[in-house]
């Protein structure tokens, strides 16, 4: 029996901090206890956790791995090795590839693609299309994380727009329903208004004009309308408004939900104002928003309007990022720096370090109901980040 002793970290746990121990016994966490009153079994590696954090292993519920088609961006293997340095050791992966995970055997490649290549625990989001609702209907609860759904159009052009599609979808998915929320005719009413005004170029800054505030409302109302019609389980991915957060309930646990709403590191962390220095580096959809914006996304964390946070990772080359508006891809790399990210927000009292561990670890599993992960407990899973909260880097 192979086992590994962790002695006086700083445990963060279910909304509690103390200094403990924890005995990990072939991969499965033995026990827990007070620092000091764990004995450590013959044989056992023993880690001096003094002054390192003890948390759950994160839970990704939004990256996009790029794998298979789009490798030459990253791949499962690259950007799994960079969630684990960051602390996170299961990913939810998103279905625009190439091709498209919208068919029930692409799911199973790309499955067994992972099977041989992550570096951590793994789940594929099928896609919905305007064409393939009975297919999606078909996966199997246990091994679908969940449908996601393309309101507005994005990387990978995926838009489902059809209404007697989406009703079908809202009203038979068994599964959550993750949906990118943007108005498609607003998008390219915005576009075609400031191509004229600016036929050379589009600047940057005008993003978050563009991907509007208005856009993203009026696509999630939506949303929010038919899965309250037809009791559908909803997730809200990205909210980059104030607006937005209107929507959702903090009355019921997150157990409860029928419909729970996700931030996003990007959100969390810059502002509107930003895109005038980092323009297209960190131009991703929908659009970052206001400071008032960020606020209240940063306060609906706390109070449990928005549920989770995820990355959105999503890599590109240097030379991709380097064209014009309407030529640089959307999309931000960030999932090696999520949990920096967050800390930040913690050494600025913005966020609670057991908050944190809430929405990156608690939640997600009670979210997509993942079994064994996501919480220090007895007889789960032994995925853990130790780390210095002090570091910049994990």
């Amino acid at each position: 029996m192979n086992s590994i002793l962790i002695r006086n970290a700083t445990i963060v746990n279910e909304g509690k901090t103390f200094r403990g121990d924890l005995l990990i016994k072939d991969e499965i966490i033995s026990a827990v206890g007070p620092a000091g009153q764990l004995d450590s079994p013959k044989d056992s590696q023993i880690i001096d956790a003094s002054g390192l954090f003890l948390i759950p292993g994160i839970i990704d519920a939004h990256v996009h791995f790029r794998e298979p088609g789009l490798t030459h961006k990253g791949d499962i293997i690259t950007e799994s090795r960079a969630a684990a340095a960051g602390g996170i050791t299961s990913f939810m992966d998103m279905p625009n590839t190439v091709p498209q995970t919208i068919t029930i055997q692409e799911l199973n490649n790309k499955c067994r693609t992972a099977s041989e290549k992550s570096m951590i625990n793994y789940s594929f989001y099928l896609g919905a299309t305007n064409d393939n609702i009975t297919e999606v209907l078909k996966a199997d609860p246990e091994e679908v994380c969940g449908i996601k759904v393309f309101l507005g159009s994005s990387t990978g052009n995926m838009l489902t727009d059809k209404e007697e599609s989406l009703r079908i979808l809202f009203k038979e998915a068994l599964l959550p329903v993750a949906a990118h929320c943007e108005d498609e005719k607003i998008i390219r009413k915005n576009i075609d208004n400031y191509t004229k005004e600016y036929p050379e170029e589009i600047p940057f800054s005008l993003h978050p004009l563009i991907r509007s505030r208005e856009a993203c409302f009026k696509s999630a109302s939506y949303a929010v309308r038919l899965a309250m019609e037809y009791n559908t389980r909803l997730h809200i991915l990205h909210v980059s408004t104030a607006d937005e957060i209107k929507l959702l309930s903090n009355e019921l646990s997150v157990k409860e939900k029928r419909i729970t709403g996700e931030a996003c590191i990007n959100y969390l962390w810059f502002e509107d104002s930003a895109y005038d220095e980092y323009g297209a580096m960190i131009k991703c959809n929908p659009a970052i928003k206001t400071k008032f914006d960020r606020e209240a996304l940063r306060q609906a964390i706390n109070n449990d309007l928005l549920d989770l946070i995820a990355t959105d990772h999503a890599p590109h080359t240097f030379e991709e990022k380097s064209g014009s508006y309407l030529k640089a891809p959307s999309g931000v790399p960030v999932i090696q720096h999520s949990l920096p990210s967050m800390l930040e927000l913690w050494h600025e009292k913005t966020l609670s370090i057991e908050k944190i561990v809430e929405k990156m670890c608690h939640n997600p599993a009670l979210i997509f109901k993942i079994s064994q992960r996501g919480f220090i407990r007895e007889g789960y899973k032994a995925d853990l980040c130790l780390f210095d909260p002090d570091d910049q880097w994990t």
